[in-house]
This record gives C-alpha cells, structure tokens and sequence, in this order.
C-alpha cells in the first residue's frame, strides 16, 4: 500500500508558532523533503527529531521528485517543509504535489502559521474579498 505525502507547514520566524501535530507528523513520517536541507536539519534538531532529509527545491530535477514518489507508492510517509509558512504557496512544493496528484499519492495538509494572512489579519482591511 502506498504512503503518504504530508504537508508541513513550518514556523514563520518564532518556534513557539510549531504545532503539536505538525511535530507528531514529523516525529511519524519516514523521511522529510525540505526546501533547504540546512534548514530543515536545524528545525528538526530544535525539535529533537532525526529523520532522513531529501533536498526538494525550485532547482530539483524531475529525477528527485520521480524518487520521493517512488518511496511513497513503496509504502514511505513523506512529509514536505519549507524554509518558513506553508509548502507549496509561492514555493517548489507545488510542483510535487502536483506530479504526486497526478499519480493518485494520497496527500494531507497539516494546517500552520500563513504570513498572508496574518497580514491580512493585522492590516484592519477589509477581509471579504482578497488576492495573494
């Protein structure tokens, strides 16, 4: 049976914005994609976690993304960080969740800290209607 790739939203700035299931996943999952394996490697030691780091980023070839899909339909849980906020908005990530759509790999969004709208939030305009 085929894994599972995670979205991991990361903190934007401040450890303490970490979710406890955002750690959990990361604590469960088999190896973790990261955007910046420097990055990543240092969010997970903050969080006493080890796991396997593969480098996903905006100059990834086809080949890294074929890779990490191959591990997930052999039965690996995958989850995706990125430097900071959520993977896959204004991020490489869209790309592999979009191969890893096309290849029927189930996918899970672990819901975090978004910049966009914490500025959206604070700005005092209105929240009706907006454009990222």
């Amino acid at each position: 049976m085929a894994g599972t790739l995670y979205i991991v939203p990361t903190p934007i700035g401040n450890m303490g914005d970490m979710t406890p299931r955002a750690k959990e996943i990361l604590e469960s999952v088999d190896f973790v994609a990261s955007e910046d394996t420097r990055v990543g490697g240092k969010l997970l030691m903050l969080l006493g976690i080890k796991k396997p780091l593969v480098s996903y980023h905006e100059h990834s070839s086809k080949p890294i993304a074929e890779s990490i899909m191959e591990r997930i339909l052999s039965g690996e849980n995958c989850a995706l960080i990125t430097d900071a906020g959520m993977p896959a908005i204004s991020d490489p990530g869209e790309d592999i969740l979009r191969l890893c759509a096309d290849a029927g790999i189930a996918v899970s969004v672990i819901p975090g800290p978004s910049a966009a709208v914490s500025a959206l939030a604070l700005s005092a305009l209105s929240t009706a209607r907006f454009t990222f």
